[in-house]
């Protein structure tokens, strides 16, 4: 059946009002509504909700309802062709190598070979299928990194699905700290780490920063992998650099090209140097010690 996007762009805390107004106006309804960031550089957001073209009507109303309630916005809409959506998602995802890693969804398993480190994430998860500059650029890093220095204790700081976490284990076969603010993402992680056979190296926790028991029971680790955002990378560098054994490495991503001075001058602060970067297109990931 064909469907209707109802959305408004807006700044950050304007988009946090509209997306609680609009979840509230239709959660007895079941409509899928979402918030997601479609430029990071400007830090803008957009509010959606899909309906059933029959519901348009009332839909809109309810729509512009809510948006009027959170201090208002300009509602745009767009028609939705009736189409089977998943198959073109996971047409377009094909496999992602980044060194000796191939991740693939279930669709793909055909596409493993022999030598590979595959890792299997699908499509729709917790952010890191890959397919994203920063998650490809943090996976060829540490496949560099541990054919050198194999770790012995690993942190991944933000893990969403888990694909750094589940990509170390694989590799060096050393236990992993996988860790999220986010506790549905957590159980996501938790279940590709099942998936992928590394529950036996692979732990989830839920963690704000460095913030969690289970962080500091198993500190200091020889290895950090942390593919976040620029801004909170910068203000947790001095936990980084606390929880970091002595000449221990650090992966860094979730960062601009625009943002790469900023984010090594703050680690530089705490006496960590830089021993690399890897550039993806407009994303960098790097590397320190």
């Amino acid at each position: 059946m064909p469907q209707i996007r109802f959305y408004v762009t807006a700044d950050k805390a304007a988009a946090d009002a509209c997306y609680a107004a609009v979840d509230t106006a239709f959660e007895d309804l079941g409509t899928p509504v979402s918030l997601a960031e479609i430029d990071e550089a400007r830090a803008i957001f957009e509010v959606s909700a899909y309906v059933d073209a029959p519901d348009g009507e009332e839909a809109e109303r309810l729509f512009a309802g809510a948006i009027a309630e959170a201090g208002g916005g300009e509602i745009c809409r767009e028609d939705l062709p009736d189409k089977d959506w998943m198959a073109d998602v996971l047409a377009a995802l094909k496999p992602v190598r980044a060194g000796r890693f191939l991740v693939h969804g279930a669709h793909d398993r055909d596409k493993v070979k022999t030598n590979d480190l595959a890792i299997e994430i699908e499509a729709g998860q917790a952010f890191g299928t890959g397919h994203h500059g920063t998650t490809a650029g943090c996976l060829e890093t540490i496949a560099r990194l541990a054919t050198r220095r194999k770790p012995r204790n690993a942190l991944d700081l933000g893990t969403g699905s888990a694909v750094l976490a589940i990509g170390l284990a694989k590799l060096a076969r050393v236990p992993v700290l996988a860790t999220d603010i986010d506790p549905v993402a957590v159980r996501v992680a938790r279940a590709n780490v099942e998936a992928n056979g590394v529950a036996n190296f692979v732990d989830c926790a839920t963690a704000i920063g460095f913030g969690a028991e289970a962080i500091r029971e198993r500190a200091p680790y020889d290895l950090i992998v942390a593919n976040i955002l620029a801004g909170p990378l910068m203000k947790l560098a001095p936990e980084f650099h606390r929880h970091l054994a002595h000449g221990g490495d650090i992966v860094l991503s979730g960062i601009l090209t625009t943002q790469r001075n900023a984010v090594l001058a703050a680690f530089s602060n705490q006496g960590l140097y830089h021993v690399a970067t890897l550039v993806r297109g407009e994303w960098v990931t790097l590397h320190l010690r």
